[in-house]
């Protein structure tokens, strides 16, 4: 749709678009965007929750106003939380015991390993993966994150990759083999409660948490970058923050609340 922009405004037709991932629409470098933080299908947010809708399309529709571009702008609100009673009744048939043990890289390899026999009845059942993205597998690409935790100077797997970039893809690629993995187990989540179960539950979402703390350290904007804008949903980022404690400071780049 990016592409497509550039020929409408050539004939006089103004546009403006949702992106999903913003380094794609920053490279194609449309018209006028607006890069929301939702999971991948889903450009205005949850279903069913029309008032939501129409702010993002107001905020996309909103571009229009721009007097000139190309723009690129930023959706600030995430999507809303699922109520208590719909997360209830789930029992993921394994048992990841919670927070991460002493010895994470060897954890997060269990973790991954755990969840074989799942993904394969995902791929049997939908006949393709998503977790496809950055040629490595799934326990290659844990390896290389837990990896650039330990040594934050650490370069890409691909030298035609920036390590921003390389830490995204394997990142999006361990995300959906989780999430693909669950998809299929009995007492399936909805999208959005299947990402509570990721962030909260999983040792693989306590990694990702600390790789973020080594990405806003890294000297490489890149990693920077990613780990700041792309990496955490925010809404995670937000109830981290309060388990911290009550104080004005920010805290891991989240302003708090007066």
């Amino acid at each position: 749709m990016g592409a497509l922009g550039h020929y409408l405004e050539e004939e006089g037709v103004a546009t403006t678009q949702i992106s999903l991932v913003r380094e794609h629409t920053a490279a194609m470098n449309p018209p006028r965007a607006l890069w929301v933080p939702f999971i991948l299908g889903r450009p205005f947010g949850v279903p069913g929750d029309a008032a939501f809708q129409r702010r993002v399309l107001l905020a996309v529709l909103r571009l229009l106003e721009a007097p000139s571009g190309p723009v690129l702008a930023d959706y600030g609100e995430d999507t809303p939380q699922p109520a208590l009673d719909e997360t209830e009744g789930f029992a993921c048939p394994v048992n990841f015991g919670g927070a991460a043990a002493d010895d994470e890289p060897a954890a997060l390899q269990r973790e991954i390993g755990e969840l074989v026999p799942w993904h394969d009845m995902a791929c049997g059942r939908h006949g393709r993966t998503t977790a496809a993205l950055c040629g490595l597998t799934p326990a290659e690409a844990g390896r290389f994150i837990t990896d650039f935790i330990a040594r934050p100077d650490a370069p890409s797997y691909r030298a035609d990759l920036s390590r921003g970039l390389a830490l995204r893809l394997a990142c999006a690629d361990l995300k959906a083999y989780y999430l693909e993995s669950v998809g299929v187990q009995p007492g399936r989540l909805a999208a959005q409660q299947a990402h509570e179960w990721f962030w909260r539950e999983t040792i693989a979402g306590a990694v990702l948490l600390k790789l973020r703390d080594a990405c806003m350290g890294s000297d490489d904007e890149s990693v920077r970058i990613f780990g700041s804008s792309h990496l955490v949903p925010r809404a995670i980022l937000h109830a981290r923050a309060a388990s911290k404690g009550p104080h004005d400071a920010a805290v891991d780049g989240i302003p708090r609340r007066a």
